[in-house]
C-alpha cells in the first residue's frame, strides 16, 4: 500500500551493542530496543554501583547517528516507583533520572518506561518530572493489553494508562508502547487503544502459532488487532527468543506480509488520507472568495453532483405534473462557483425532457469569469445567464421555480446556509417554489481522540480550543451514538425568522473512556427521497466533499463506565456574525467555550 512497516527487536540483555545493531540487517529490521543500564547494575545510590563499575556502556559504543535513529532505550525493569518500600521507591526515582539523563546525552529519541503498577501516582509524578528537564526525549509507557495476573480481565490496563496520562496533563511527549498479549481484551477496549498515542507495538514471540509449514503465524484475532494499528502507522517490536527455525527473520517476514496484504484503500479513502486528523478551519465563503484549487477539489466528488442531478430531475417532474407549462422553468443556482450545479441541472433537464432556463449566480468575480467562459464554450448562451452578485442583494426580473445551492458546511449550517437562503428565498416563487436542499439536520457525538487534542493543544492558547475544525477523523473513537441537534428547512416561512438554536444532549457511555470533544455531522434532504449525508448512519458512500466538524474541549474528561456525558450547544446570531458556544456539565463541569464568539465566528 505504498508504506513500509518498521520492525524492530526488543533486547533485554546486550553484551555487545554493535553486534546487536549489525544483527538487525540480517533480520530485515530497522531499529532495536536496548537497555540503558546493565541488568545487574542495580544502584543503591551510596555513591557507587554494587560492583563499583560504570552503570552502563560508553556512548562511544555506537556512532551518534545510530543512537539517534536506530535505538530506543529501555529503563531498568527493576524500577518500581510505587513500591511500598521507601528505599526501593527512592532508588527507582534516582535511576529514572539517571537513565533518562543518559538517554538525552546519547540523543536517544525515546525511552520505554517499565510497566507501572495499577496504583501509579508516584510513577506518573516521576515521569512528568522528567519532561521539565529532558523534554526532547519521548517516554513510552510499557502497557500490556491484559494484565498478566488477571486472566478474568477484571482490571483494565487502559485505566492505569489514562491515570498516568491525565496526571501528566496529556503531555505531548508521553506515549504508549503497547504489548500485544496472548489473551486479548474486548473489541471495545482494542478500539479505545486505537485512539490513544500508541507509538510502538511489542509482540512477544510466545504468542505466535506454527503453521503446517513450520513458520510462525498469528491467530486471526491477533491479525485483526495488528491491522487496526497498521492503519495508524505504528512501529512494531518483536520481543523474546526465536521459537521457530530461521531466527528472527521469519517473524519480520511474516509481519511484513501481514502488513502488505491488508485491504487497500478505496478511491475516496485515498483522497482523504492526506487529511487524516489534520485540522482545517472551516471555510468562510461569505467573507472570502474561494480559490480555483478549492473549487477543483470539491468538483471531484463522485457522489454529490450525481445526487443533486437526481434531486433536480425529481423536482422538475413534480413541477411539471403540478404546474404544467410549455415555457422553460426557471432554475437559479446560487453560489454557482465554477458551474458543477449548473451542469447537473442542465443534465437533469435533458434527461427528463423538461426545458429550463438557468441563472448562475456568484459573488466571487473570479468564479464569474469561469462561468462566462463556460457559457460560451459549452453552448449555454440560450440556456444560462451568469450573474455577478451576492444572493442577498440580487434583484431578479423573474421568480425562480427551483433554487439550487450547495452552501452546506460540515455541520450543515456552519457556513451560513440558513442566512444565505433566507435572503435568497425572496426571489423564489411564493406558491410553487422549491429549494434544493429542502432541509438539513445537524448531528453531534462525543469522541475520544488523543491525536486531535494534541493537535489543538500545540497552539498553546485558549483561542484554538474555542475554534471548530473540519477534520477527517482517523485515530478516534465515538463514545456514544450521535444525536440530532436541530433542523433548518427551506423556504423558511417563520415570521420573524430566527436562526438561533439551542440543544442539550445526554450521551450514555458503555465503557470507561476519555472525552476530548465532539464530532458534528449533517444529513441533508435535497428533494424527494434524495439525501447527501456525512452522518454515519446515513453516510453517502464515496462522498468526500465534507469531513466532520470537531468541537474540542480544553480539558479532557475521564468518563467512567456507565456514566453520562451532558453537552449544551448553542448557535448564536448577531448582526454581522454567527458562532457556536458549547459546554459540558457531566461527568464534570467545564467552561462555556467561545462566549460571544470571542475566539471564532462566521462573518456575514
Amino acid at each position: 500500500m505504498g508504506d513500509n512497516l518498521r520492525v524492530g527487536r526488543y533486547f533485554t540483555c546486550v553484551p555487545n551493542a554493535q553486534q546487536a545493531i549489525e544483527s538487525l540487517t540480517g533480520s530485515e529490521m530497522y531499529f532495536c530496543v536496548l537497555p540503558l543500564a546493565h541488568p545487574r547494575a542495580r544502584r543503591e545510590y551510596d555513591g557507587k554501583t554494587e560492583r563499583n563499575e560504570p552503570f552502563t556502556r560508553s556512548d562511544l559504543t555506537l556512532p551518534s547517528n545510530v543512537w539517534a535513529s536506530n535505538v530506543v532505550g529501555a529503563l531498568s525493569p527493576w524500577i518500581n516507583l510505587d513500591s511500598k518500600k521507601h528505599k526501593v521507591r527512592t532508588d527507582s526515582e534516582k535511576a529514572v533520572k539517571q537513565e533518562i539523563a543518559w538517554a538525552q546525552h546519547i540523543s536517544c529519541p525515546a525511552v520505554i518506561a517499565p510497566t507501572p503498577q495499577r496504583s501509579c501516582l508516584n510513577y506518573a509524578r516521576c515521569i512528568y518530572e522528567q519532561f521539565s528537564g529532558y523534554g526532547n526525549t519521548a517516554i513510552y509507557v510499557h502497557m500490556p493489553m491484559v494484565w498478566p495476573d488477571d486472566p478474568e480481565q477484571l482490571d483494565d490496563p487502559w485505566e492505569t494508562w489514562n491515570t498516568i496520562r491525565m496526571l501528566c496533563e496529556h503531555h505531548p511527549s508521553l506515549s504508549v508502547a503497547l504489548e500485544v498479549t496472548g489473551d486479548l481484551p474486548s473489541q471495545e477496549t482494542i478500539s479505545q487503544w486505537g485512539c490513544e498515542p500508541v507509538r510502538l507495538l511489542i509482540i512477544p514471540t510466545s504468542i505466535f502459532l506454527t503453521n503446517q509449514s513450520g513458520f510462525p503465524v498469528l491467530s486471526k484475532k491477533h491479525q485483526a488487532v495488528l491491522r487496526t494499528f497498521f492503519d495508524h502507522h505504528v512501529e512494531v517490536c518483536i520481543s523474546g527468543r526465536p521459537r521457530h527455525d530461521g531466527d528472527m527473520l521469519v517473524y519480520t517476514q511474516y509481519l511484513s506480509h501481514l502488513h502488505a496484504t491488508r485491504p487497500g484503500l478505496s478511491e475516496s479513502e485515498r483522497f482523504e488520507q492526506p487529511y487524516w486528523d489534520f485540522l482545517q478551519v472551516p471555510l468562510q465563503p461569505l467573507a472570502d472568495n474561494l480559490e480555483s484549487q478549492t473549487y477543483e477539489v470539491f468538483e471531484k466528488d463522485p457522489v454529490k453532483y450525481v445526487n443533486y442531478e437526481e434531486a433536480v430531475l425529481l423536482a422538475l417532474k413534480d413541477m411539471q405534473a403540478a404546474h404544467p407549462q410549455t415555457a422553460p422553468y426557471i432554475v437559479m443556482v446560487v453560489g454557482a462557483g465554477r458551474g458543477p450545479l449548473v451542469r447537473a441541472s442542465l443534465r437533469a433537464s435533458e434527461r427528463c425532457g423538461i426545458p429550463i432556463f438557468c441563472y448562475a449566480l456568484d459573488k466571487n468575480p473570479n468564479a464569474v469569469v469561469t462561468l462566462r467562459n463556460m457559457r460560451i464554450t459549452e453552448g449555454w448562451l440560450d440556456k444560462v445567464e451568469v450573474v455577478h452578485s451576492d444572493m442577498r442583494d440580487f434583484q431578479p426580473k423573474e421568480k425562480a421555480d427551483i433554487l439550487v445551492s450547495e452552501l452546506l458546511g460540515s455541520f450543515g449550517d456552519n457556513e451560513l446556509s440558513p442566512e444565505c437562503l433566507d435572503g435568497a428565498q425572496r426571489f423564489l416563487h411564493a406558491e410553487r417554489g422549491v429549494s434544493i436542499p429542502v432541509a438539513y439536520t445537524s448531528w453531534i457525538a462525543p469522541i475520544s481522540s488523543s491525536k486531535l487534542h494534541q493537535e489543538v493543544k500545540a497552539y498553546n492558547d485558549v483561542k484554538h480550543f474555542e475554534t471548530t475544525y473540519v477534520v477527517k477523523m482517523h485515530r478516534h473513537k465515538v463514545l456514544s451514538a450521535a444525536q440530532e441537534t436541530w433542523t433548518f428547512e427551506h423556504p423558511n416561512h417563520q415570521v420573524p425568522i430566527d436562526n438561533t438554536r439551542q440543544s442539550t444532549h445526554r450521551f450514555q457511555v458503555a465503557r470507561s473512556s476519555c472525552l476530548h470533544g465532539f464530532a458534528g455531522y449533517f444529513d441533508a434532504l435535497l428533494y424527494g427521497d434524495v439525501h447527501i449525508s456525512i452522518y454515519p448512519e446515513t453516510f453517502s458512500t464515496g462522498m468526500f466533499s465534507w469531513f466532520p466538524l470537531f468541537f474540542p474541549i480544553r480539558n479532557p474528561m475521564y468518563v467512567p463506565e456507565g456514566s453520562e456525558i451532558v453537552l449544551h450547544l448553542s448557535r448564536c446570531v448577531a448582526d454581522k456574525k454567527v458562532w457556536y458556544e458549547w459546554a459540558v456539565s457531566e461527568p464534570s463541569v467545564g467552561p462555556v467555550n467561545n462566549v460571544n464568539g470571542r475566539s471564532f465566528s462566521i462573518g456575514m
